[in-house]
């Protein structure tokens, strides 16, 4: 192991990366912040990867770890795992996503980030439907993302979305409903404003979840032209 990195164990059965330099996760964080901010995008998604590599080059083979969420470096260690994934959702590779998803929920166990709402869509997204079953009872029913990932679901198995659901969409998630049957979903300066404020509005969560999404769609835009005849 580096000299300058060190995964230390704790009394509650967790570890914690304690490190510096390269290993300084809190430093690789703030830095990827600061480069997509200033538009270097493909920098900091390749700075978040090489760090990831450097996380898993730390962890035994044959030994079960759970992260310390509660240490500051360790828990950057974790964003770090959650961000690369989201770099890889967001270019279309599925495998790789999910399988950093899949080791993050087995380095966290308690899923602070709730990560298995990006493995469910990567799942959905790969045809790993048995996959997504198994996943998709840990996402809650309050979220908006789960109505949108049965309806997905129901769709690629059975060629339909059950009217049931729609209407389900419809009355219970209206905002998100008005939003993924919208033919513009503008990222314009109201927006950011609106999703980057203490509370942002409903209105701009369904934004934000179609923009999360939209690869998705332009991908696979059956779904989205299934719900607006609906």
């Amino acid at each position: 192991m580096q000299d300058n990195v060190i995964l230390n164990p704790t009394p509650d059965q967790t570890f914690e990366i304690l490190g510096k330099g390269a290993y300084d996760f809190k430093q690789v964080l703030s830095r990827c912040k600061q480069l997509q901010q200033q538009g270097e995008v493909e920098r900091a998604c390749n700075e978040r990867y090489q760090a990831f590599q450097r996380i898993t080059g730390l962890l035994p083979e044959d030994e079960e770890v759970n992260l310390e969420w509660g240490e500051p470096n360790t828990r950057a260690a974790i964003e770090i795992i959650y961000a690369s994934a989201i770099d890889h959702f967001l270019i279309s590779d599925f495998e790789m996503s999910a399988a950093m998803l899949e080791l993050l929920c087995e380095l966290d166990p308690e899923d602070h980030l709730e990560a298995v709402i990006l493995l469910a869509f990567n799942y959905l997204a790969m045809e790993e439907y048995e996959l997504f079953d198994e996943v998709s009872y840990d996402i809650s029913d309050k979220y908006a993302c789960k109505e949108v990932l049965t309806m997905w679901s129901d769709f690629r198995t059975k060629g339909r979305i059950p009217e049931g659901e729609i209407m389900r969409f419809k009355t219970k998630f209206t905002p998100y409903y008005t939003e993924f049957v919208a033919e513009e979903h503008p990222a314009d300066e109201k927006y950011l404003q609106d999703i980057e404020s203490e509370r942002p509005s409903v209105q701009a969560q369904a934004r934000e979840l179609w923009l999360q999404t939209e690869h998705l769609w332009t991908r696979f835009p059956d779904f989205i032209e299934a719900l607006r005849k609906a």
